[in-house]
């Protein structure tokens, strides 16, 4: 089996693949050698990224690895490593591997996935997990006409701040989810909440301790119930395959906003008594999602590091609530006649560890879980690692082994990236995805 080449960037960021060495992989820091089985091509949407002062890792022709310290192409000239950034959609099963430098930068908060070349074109290791092509490039029109149906729906809501509020994330920060919303199709975001009771090391929009540098920018002032509620009704209304989410990358968290999110389901509710209502959330009240489903929330779906307290708590960095609770909003939405997803922030060599998947099969038979979004974890690996602590000496399972096993385990379970669309089966008094 052939293995892709070495992807490397010059001084000058020019990407080059290297004519002898093979591509390299890393499981929480560990190198692996790469071939082609484990590799798709570079999904479109992707983006390359240099790594500064990180040298790149490849395999040598005795299968040995080797540290690229200088251009081949000319000698007396330095290299840094390439990663890609997937697209939505797209789970990563190695990490790019390199050899990290005195005095490098902390990486952005994007995931750095391993690339290499091969037969003229990017691979990277990877799988498609879900097959929905909600924010596939591809499916989004020129920019013209998501600015012109935008305009013309803040024209017509010019009343509402949430409204103005998602039009500057369409139209400014490209948001795949407002842009949806602005085109009137499948998952229209619903951000309310400014506060949070998290600390997230990887938090995209508040870095009090400036170890990132922010990717977004946080929601200032919450919306009103009302404005809320009329984001939603015109989406549920008008849309095609539509569902709403509270809880998005812009905010804190929504349960801390517990009285406006249960006004304005209420509200939602004496308009569109089927439509679909999510909450993205760290799960840390199961009291306020207890009183959510009765309002009439139809699913959540908690993100979860890990399901090891200590390495939860390293990365969560929890204010008053512990994994012990996030579980305990899996059971509540469950007794509930809901549907329980959880967002398990991915990162190579961590979550497929033994231990993670041992954890993971009895999350599932202890909640009836009904899907795993396999999302990638955005954080500079290396300082992750430090900050969760030592890891089993156990080698990882790999995360497609996972998958696997976890669907030979739980047929019964689901698999993707998006949340689903669902309806309210009226026999089992339960929502139920619509495909």
């Amino acid at each position: 089996m052939s293995a892709p080449r070495l992807v490397y960037a010059d001084e000058k960021g020019n990407i080059f693949d290297h004519p002898q060495l093979g591509m390299a992989g890393a499981a929480a820091g560990e190198w692996q050698p790469v071939d082609e089985r484990q590799c798709i091509p570079l999904p479109e949407g992707s983006e390359l990224f240099l790594l500064p002062r990180r040298q790149p890792v490849g395999v040598g022709p005795d299968g040995e690895f080797e540290v690229l310290e200088s251009d081949p192409q000319s000698s007396h000239q330095g290299v840094c490593a390439v990663a890609a950034f997937m697209a939505p959609a797209h789970t990563a099963t190695l990490s790019a591997a390199y050899r990290t430098l005195d005095g490098a930068p902390n990486l952005p908060l994007f995931a750095y996935a391993a690339v290499g070349f091969m037969r003229g074109r990017f691979v990277v290791t990877g799988i498609r997990v879900d097959p929905l092509p909600r924010q596939d490039p591809g499916r989004f029109p020129p920019p013209e006409r998501i600015q012109s149906q935008a305009r013309r729906l803040l024209r017509r809501y010019s009343h509402n701040a949430l409204w103005r509020q998602l039009g500057t994330c369409a139209l400014t920060y490209c948001c795949p989810a407002a842009r949806n919303l602005m085109l009137g199709r499948w998952e229209a975001p619903l951000p309310t909440s400014p506060a949070c009771n998290a600390a997230c090391l990887g938090c995209l929009n508040h870095q009090p301790q400036g170890t990132f540098p922010c990717t977004q920018e946080r929601l200032k002032y919450p919306p009103s119930a009302q404005e809320v509620a009329e984001v939603a009704i015109h989406h549920l209304t008008r849309g095609r395959d539509p569902l709403v989410s509270f809880g998005q990358g812009c905010e804190g968290e929504p349960l801390m906003m517990d009285e406006l999110l249960a006004e304005a389901i209420h509200l939602i509710r004496r308009r569109c008594p089927e439509g679909c209502i999510n909450l993205n959330t760290n799960g840390s009240r199961p009291q306020v999602v207890r009183r959510l489903m009765a309002q009439g929330l139809s699913s959540i779906r908690v993100s979860l590091n890990s399901l090891i307290p200590e390495r939860h708590q390293a990365y969560y960095r929890p204010q008053g609530w512990s994994l012990d609770d996030a579980l305990e909003s899996l059971r509540v939405v469950k007794s509930a006649g809901g549907f329980a997803s959880i967002n398990l922030l991915c990162l190579p060599g961590v979550t497929d560890r033994p231990e993670e998947a041992e954890a993971l099969f009895q999350l599932v038979e202890q909640t009836g879980l009904d899907l795993i979004q396999w999302r990638n974890l955005n954080i500079d690996p290396e300082i992750y690692l430090k900050h969760i602590g030592p890891l089993s000496p156990a080698r990882p399972l790999g995360m497609e082994n996972l998958m696997k096993q976890l669907r030979r385990r739980f047929p019964a379970l689901r698999h993707g990236y998006f949340n689903p669309r669902l309806k309210k089966d009226p026999l089992r008094q339960r929502w139920v995805p619509v495909y």
